[in-house]
């Protein structure tokens, strides 16, 4: 579709909208293309108003939707630009909904933490009835919806309620897995093609870790949280995960650590020596990551091991002692289909985990099911998923705590983290909300740089594959150079 911009560039709202009412359809910028549907989308600001109004053609049919959003001529920049992205997209929004007559789950909300939203109003004074009818009335949000964004949001605020200025969380990156699964698009190794990267690899984790750390010292700051993930962390072996955690725990002090996670993902990777080593480094934590148990998806999307495996993996993990311990499944998956996933999430709920997320499929760019065109079940299939595992995860006492969004998701849905009462995953809440700092250590991740006081976010993003991480050390040392400047700057 053509998007046509007058008095704005609010590329991003309006392709989330976009792909929300039109999954089909790519924006495409070239006012001299030829393109039967099209939008034009136009911003004027007044003294007291900002409007939007879109024209959108689609099929042979034209609407039009106007949105005007009050605004304080005073509002500093940020919250202006807000209020112009909020009229753009409210105004593609009505259009769009009159050309389809559908109305999708999350309404005109485009953003990727719409928890986040909600408790900016809860924090504001609202109450969470005020903030359900905002939600309905100004974004179209459906019921479900509303519900699940604002139980995330007070989770999310009980979290922020127990933090301290100087906590922040750290992240240690492991960019290798065994095989690439098919929906996946990180920035991952499979150890089959880059065994030889994994020592030199953790040599230079190792010396990143001591600088890491002695940084952290010095600028008295406190892990809060810490979490291994990747990639599959538990790709290493025994030893060189042991050789991993003891330089960790001896490097940094983290006598104020209320959780240690380590994301050991897929079961071919997992046995009872690596969970020890796990267990004696302090870990309460681990995310067995199954996605499907349906051996026709696992097949599709390239996994090696079974149903059966996994299964296993969790009767060993579960007897080991861990105190909590999360499942990770994606609806829409390849192969697989509402009766699947409701059995898949039925056998989780029995194996003992007290986390479950549920993911919905993101067709990213660079992944196996789009280069191979590999089908998926359809929107409306991928809503039964959701539906079924919001009853299914209610009716076991489960809430949820977390969500986000993701571009390009089937359906325009979202991600949820669900666990019983009190086995929250703080990390989890921490990156999602951007309550703190993330200092993120090792390749393909960034560290996430946050001044809640100043409402000031900043990001440094770090080599992206294992063999620019380990040939590139003025990159690690730059990295952490501008962390601790933006810490000495606050401070001033």
């Amino acid at each position: 579709m053509k998007l046509l911009f007058k008095g704005h560039d609010a590329r991003y709202a309006v392709e989330q909208s976009l792909l929300a009412f039109f999954p089909q359809e790519r924006p495409v910028y070239d006012p001299a293309a030829r393109e039967e549907n099209q939008a034009t989308v136009t911003l004027s600001q007044g003294k007291k108003y900002i409007t939007a109004v879109t024209t959108l053609c689609y099929d042979g049919c034209t609407k039009r939707g106007i949105s005007r959003v009050l605004w304080d001529p005073s509002a500093d920049a940020y919250a202006a630009e807000r209020l112009r992205q909020r009229a753009v997209k409210l105004s593609f929004f009505k259009a769009a909904r009159q050309v389809t007559g559908a109305t999708p789950s999350w309404g005109a909300l485009t953003g990727i933490r719409p928890a986040k939203l909600a408790a900016g109003y809860l924090e504001q004074g609202m109450t969470p009835r005020q903030v359900d009818r905002l939600l309905r009335d100004t974004y179209c949000v459906s019921q479900t919806r509303r519900e699940l964004c604002i139980e995330a949001a007070q989770a999310g605020l009980k979290a922020k309620s127990e933090l301290h200025p100087e906590d922040i969380s750290l992240y240690i990156g492991i960019p290798f897995c065994p095989t690439r699964c098919a929906y996946c698009s990180f920035v991952s190794q499979a150890v089959e093609k880059s065994f030889g990267l994994m020592e030199p690899y953790l040599e230079v984790l190792l010396g990143e870790i001591t600088r890491a750390a002695q940084m952290v010292e010095d600028l008295g700051l406190h892990i809060k949280s810490f979490y291994m993930g990747g990639g599959t962390p538990t790709t290493l072996s025994a030893e060189q995960m042991d050789r991993l955690l003891t330089h960790l725990n001896r490097s940094f002090d983290l006598s104020h650590c209320a959780e240690y996670c380590i994301e050991a993902g897929r079961p071919d990777t997992i046995d009872r020596e690596k969970l020890r080593v796990l267990l004696d480094h302090g870990c309460d934590r681990i995310s067995v990551n199954p996605q499907s148990l349906e051996d026709s998806v696992l097949q599709a999307i390239g996994r090696r091991h079974t149903a059966a495996d996994i299964e296993q993996t969790m009767g060993l993990a579960t007897s080991m002692g861990f105190k909590h311990v999360n499942m990770d499944l994606i609806a829409g998956l390849p192969a697989d289909t509402p009766e699947g996933f409701r059995r898949t999430l039925d056998k989780c709920l029995s194996f003992g985990a007290d986390n479950i997320t549920v993911h919905t499929l993101a067709l990213k760019k660079g992944s196996r099911i789009l280069l191979e065109g590999q089908k998926i079940p359809s929107a409306e299939a991928v809503g039964q998923m959701l539906d079924y595992s919001v009853s299914a995860l209610r009716g076991a006492d489960f809430h949820p705590y977390y969500l986000y969004r993701q571009k390009y998701m089937s359906g325009s849905f979202e991600n949820i983290g669900w666990c019983i009462s009190g086995a929250e995953g703080l990390y989890n809440i921490y990156i999602m909300e951007e309550l703190h700092s993330i200092l993120s250590l090792g390749a393909g991740g960034s560290t996430k740089m946050v001044d809640p006081a100043a409402g000031r976010i900043e990001r440094v993003f770090h080599a992206k594959y294992p063999n620019e991480y380990i040939t590139r050390p003025e990159k690690i040392q730059k990295n952490l150079e501008d962390f601790a400047d933006f810490y000495r700057r606050m401070k001033k």
